[in-house]
């Protein structure tokens, strides 16, 4: 008989946000359980062979278990650009010193451009910051949380492990696992991603709103230098980014309709290059490829709830939205991070999975989902349409917030969180 193991708080989940709340409650004096259903997360990446959209994983959190295996020196296709907010965050847990501070870029500006010659610039100097975000791998990220859990001495790490079942009563939850392994805590988090078994359990439910785009991601050296800058065109059939690696490379994230993905993915190499170059209107010279590109499809999910009895959601299982702002990742360090606090600050009449603490987590949560869920949800629907007379409209918007400072700062505070 297998004996059942006794947590206060069991994460399933153990991509980067789910990686990251285990990291943040190191010093709790919580004991905790991360499950995670590969063997060693963020191994693998989008870099090899060629991938076909409905092969590769939604960005976020979960890395897909049959990828290519990538050389050490290779660039990562998946990358993140990390806000100063979580950036702080990750170094308050001891992973961001973990990482390789040459594999990493900082952007210092943004340059946004309407299908129409309007222009939109934010500047770190204008912010009073550092850096608007930084820029780097997935896997390395991945690979730097996962060496801080190795260490962590209030946690257990079950991998690679699939659960079973999940049954939830009024004094704690119980996870059995495939092979027969039973874990009773107080809280379960789910952390494992946007089609989240977690989620399923607690019997909370949305369809994802399919935005009928993929993202096309891929690596570039560029002939002239980007000087920091991260280049955005909003465009009438899609959106394409442009984001500073370190040294003349580029990472692109091109979000277009699902025939276009397909055409691009397909596309000889060179030929990729030639259009991603002319669609950025040769800002950066010629393009070389260094990593094949990849898709993913896009969608969005916004949930009645993130909470349930014993149960939290945090990361791609508990929202869904747009990558154009580049915050699908941040807004989960968010949810991490309030969720952290909360049980780390929840004094000695509180157990984690108390119904009070989980509701005030949902509140302080809710107002940041939405707002950019709404954002990115509105920004890609004003600029991939052809109605009549809003194509002047947008553009004028787009121009008259580049002149307006204070309008700016006030746009980019929330995305520096």
């Amino acid at each position: 008989m297998i004996a059942r193991m006794n947590f206060d708080v069991v994460i399933i989940g153990g991509g980067l946000v789910g990686a990251s709340l285990a990291a943040a409650l190191s010093h709790s004096g919580l004991t905790l359980a991360l499950v995670e259903n590969q063997a060693v997360p963020g191994k693998a990446t989008l870099r090899g062979t060629p991938l076909s959209p409905s092969s590769l994983p939604l960005a976020g959190e979960r890395d897909a278990g049959s990828l290519s295996e990538a050389l050490s020196d290779a660039w990562d296709s998946r990358i993140y650009a990390i806000s100063p907010g979580s950036r702080r965050f990750l170094q308050q847990s001891g992973a961001w010193s973990l990482l390789d501070a040459s594999r990493i870029a900082p952007i210092e500006e943004m340059r946004v451009f309407g299908d129409s010659g309007a222009e939109l610039e934010f500047s770190a100097y204008q912010m009073g910051v550092a850096e608007l975000a930084c820029i780097l791998e997935s896997r390395a990220l991945q690979q730097a949380l996962w060496q801080k859990l190795q260490q962590q001495e209030n946690l257990t790490l079950i991998n690679p492990a699939r659960c079973a079942t999940l049954v939830f009563d009024t004094k704690a939850a119980e996870l059995t696992l495939q092979d027969g392994r039973a874990l009773r805590a107080n809280l379960i988090v789910g952390a494992d991603g946007r089609d989240s078994w977690v989620r399923e359990q607690a019997g909370i439910r949305a369809a994802p709103q399919d935005y009928q785009q993929f993202g096309v991601v891929a690596n570039f050296a560029c002939e002239l230098p980007h000087r920091g800058i991260a280049y955005q065109w909003f465009q009438p059939d899609g959106i394409l980014a442009l984001l500073p690696l370190p040294g003349n490379r580029v990472s692109m994230v091109w979000s277009v309709s699902p025939a276009h993905s397909a055409r691009l993915v397909a596309a000889a190499h060179g030929e990729l290059c030639a259009q991603v170059a002319a669609a950025a209107q040769h800002t950066l010279g010629a393009l070389e490829i260094i990593t094949p590109p990849g898709a993913f499809p896009l969608c969005s999910l916004t949930l009645p709830h993130i909470v349930a009895p014993r149960m939290a959601l945090i990361g791609d299982a508990a929202h869904n939205i747009h990558p154009l702002a580049g915050q699908g990742v941040n807004s989960g360090f968010r949810d991490a991070r309030e969720l952290a606090q909360l049980l780390i600050e929840r004094g000695a009449q509180h157990d984690c999975g108390d119904a009070h603490l989980l509701r005030r987590y949902e509140r302080k949560r809710k107002e940041d989902i939405y707002t950019m869920q709404a954002a990115t949800y509105g920004l890609k629907h004003l600029f991939n349409n052809d109605i009549p007379g809003l194509r002047m409209m947008r553009n004028l918007g787009l121009s008259a917030t580049n002149r307006l400072t204070p309008l700016k700062k006030m746009l980019m505070r929330h995305a520096l969180n």
